[in-house]
């Protein structure tokens, strides 16, 4: 017989940008099958679910990996429900209303490694203190320019064996910032990796000692904030070979600018200046190889006879997954009916 840890992951209800929270149950022989992980209960008092005298609430497994970080360990993704089994208002994955495969999305989640003994980005070695300009980190090698390596390869390798769909990583125009891609079909499963992802790098920065920081804008002034961008495609962009179908999609995205900003992240009007290739938080535009543009048209699409995808550049890195991918389908299908 063996044994083996879950560890149960979900998202708390803080506001206005939501934390990850864990805890391990321990079975035998499990199946490595989501259909096999019990639903369990925690206290959702602690965690800005519920009120203490009526504390409990549920999770609901929806995604199962292999642990990567520990021996016989599984990781167990979670939705929150009410204890009488309605989606909890924190519940990001119940916003999905259309959870059409035929939807692919690659998000590229940056994200800041944080000295938590200085509270700055790693690599500032002192408060007050600033490398050079920024230029020189970006995809950089080298102790000089490139810091955290070793946290950055131990996460893509923890990803591999892990079975998540990470496509690449690089490091980012700010000392410190890095980022890595992960492609998955569905809002669900997208928005399941993601965060599964997130998780692991959380538990490796704990090993190091470093903060996992995806806030968009962790250094003020003249450096790039954290982004998240959403590349997307569906059946239609993929196949058709016809230009009028991205205007149509990028023109139907002007139409519902609030409803998507609302769920691309808190704080995010602090990295949509303008500056640092993005657009205003207070503009729209889309544009071939335009990375100040909100949405960018890849060259590739263009040259491919407008086949591939579009990349909305807005969204930023502590956005919820399951919430972005589910507005990005409901804009696309809104523009194609």
């Amino acid at each position: 017989m063996a044994r083996h840890k879950l560890e149960y992951i979900w998202l708390d209800g803080y506001k206005p940008t939501q934390s990850l929270r864990s805890k391990v149950l321990i079975r035998d022989d499990f199946s490595g099958k989501v259909e096999d992980a019990p639903e369990w209960c925690f206290d959702g008092s602690s965690t800005g679910q519920a009120e203490g005298g009526s504390s409990d609430c549920l999770l609901k497994p929806v995604f199962v990996c292999p642990d990567p970080t520990t021996k016989n360990g599984f990781l167990v993704m979670n939705e929150v429900l009410n204890a009488d089994r309605t989606p909890h208002e924190s519940n990001g994955r119940a916003t999905i209303d259309d959870d059409d495969a035929d939807f692919w999305f690659g998000f590229e989640q940056e994200y800041t490694l944080w000295d938590i003994e200085i509270n700055s980005p790693l690599g500032f070695p002192a408060a007050g203190y600033f490398p050079p300009p920024q230029g020189p980190f970006y995809c950089s090698v080298g102790a000089e320019f490139a810091v955290g390596r070793d946290i950055v390869d131990e996460h893509t390798d923890a990803c591999i064996e892990a079975g998540l769909n990470i496509e690449g990583t690089n490091a980012e125009v700010m000392k410190g910032q890095w980022e890595y891609q992960i492609f998955a079909k569905g809002a669900a499963e997208a928005g399941d990796q993601i965060w599964v992802a997130r998780y692991i790098l959380e538990k490796i920065g704990e090993k190091h000692g470093v903060r996992i920081n995806l806030h968009p804008k962790p250094i003020k002034g003249d450096w790039n904030g954290s982004g998240m961008h959403a590349n997307f495609s569906n059946g239609p962009m993929r196949e058709k070979g016809d230009k009028q179908i991205f205007v149509d999609i990028c023109e139907e995205f002007g139409k519902f600018i609030p409803e998507h900003i609302s769920v691309y992240g808190a704080s995010n009007d602090e990295r949509l200046t303008g500056e640092h290739e993005t657009q205003s938080i207070e503009k729209y535009s889309y544009g071939v190889s335009d990375r100040g543009a909100s949405i960018r048209i890849p060259i590739s699409t263009e040259q491919d006879g407008w086949v591939g995808r579009l990349e909305d550049r807005r969204t930023a890195s502590n956005a919820d997954p399951y919430k972005v991918a589910a507005r990005i389908i409901k804009t696309v299908k809104s523009a194609l009916k």
